[in-house]
C-alpha cells in the first residue's frame, strides 16, 4: 500500500552529530520522525527529547548545562526557571547578578571592591541557587532585601550557601567601607580641616547620620563602633 511505501522511505537518522549556536556537540540518540527525535549533549551527558530535526539543523537545541552566564552560570535541569509568563523572576535576578558583581569587567570599574569576588562552583547551577533561595530568602515591609557575602564572614570574597545572607538594604548599608573619602582613616571617622576634628558619622538608607566630634580618630572610631553595634 502507499502507506507502506511511505514508511519504508523514512530515513533514519539516528547517530547523525551536529554543533550546536553554544558549540556544544549534538547526536541524534533516537529518530522517531522529523518533529520527534532525541539529541544526546556527551559532554554533560544529558538528553533533550522530542526535538524538530529542523531545530537540531540549525543548531537551536539548547543544554542547561551549558555555561552561559559568564562561562560559568547554568541552568540545570530542575524545577527552578529563569522566567515566568515572560517575566524574569526574583530567585535568577538575584543569581545572575552575583554573577554580575564577580565577572563583569565594566561592574569593576564602578564598583572595585567585588574585582576578586567568586562564586563557588555549587552555585553555578540555578537549580542549587534557587534550592538556596527558596529556603533563605524573606522580606521586610518597605526594604530591599539584599545578598550579602560578608556579614557573617568578615572580609569574605566567595558567595557560597554556607557564608550568604539576605538582608534589609538598612542593615547592609552599615557595613560599606566607603574608603576613597576616608583615606587611611578608620571607617566611620573622617578629618573635619575646619574645625580640627574627627567625625563620626554613618549613612542608613542614604542618609548620613551624625554621632559626633572628637579630638583623635580612635575616640570617634570607639563611639561609631558602638553606635553601630547597638543598631
Amino acid at each position: 500500500s502507499k502507506e507502506v511505501v511511505r514508511l519504508s522511505k523514512k530515513k533514519d537518522r539516528t547517530g547523525e552529530e551536529n554543533i550546536n549556536k553554544f558549540g556544544s556537540k549534538m547526536i541524534i540518540k533516537e529518530y522517531r520522525g522529523a518533529n520527534d527525535l532525541d539529541i544526546y549533549f556527551p559532554e554533560y551527558n544529558w538528553i533533550s527529547e522530542h526535538n524538530a530535526y529542523n531545530n537540531f539543523k540549525k543548531g537551536l537545541v539548547k543544554c542547561p548545562y551549558e555555561p552561559n552566564v559568564f562561562e560559568r552560570g547554568y541552568i540545570g535541569d530542575g524545577i527552578y526557571k529563569s522566567r515566568i509568563n515572560g517575566k524574569l523572576i526574583k530567585s535568577y535576578s538575584e543569581w545572575h547578578d552575583m554573577f554580575d558583581r564577580c565577572y563583569n569587567s565594566e561592574f569593576h570599574k564602578r564598583h572595585p571592591s567585588y574585582k576578586d569576588c567568586d562564586v563557588a562552583n555549587i552555585w553555578f547551577n540555578y537549580q542549587r541557587f534557587g534550592d538556596w533561595f527558596s529556603k533563605n530568602y524573606y522580606e521586610v515591609p518597605g526594604e530591599t532585601m539584599h545578598l550579602d557575602k560578608d556579614i557573617l564572614y568578615k572580609g569574605n570574597k566567595i558567595y557560597s550557601p554556607e557564608k550568604c545572607i539576605f538582608v534589609p538594604n538598612k542593615i547592609n548599608t552599615l557595613f560599606i567601607k566607603c574608603d576613597r573619602s576616608r583615606g587611611d582613616l578608620p571607617i566611620g571617622v573622617y578629618y573635619d580641616k575646619d574645625r580640627n576634628k574627627y567625625t563620626a558619622r554613618y549613612k542608613i538608607n542614604k542618609i548620613r547620620k551624625f554621632i559626633g566630634r572628637y579630638d583623635n580618630p580612635e575616640d570617634a572610631f570607639y563611639v561609631y563602633k558602638l553606635h553601630k553595634e547597638k543598631l
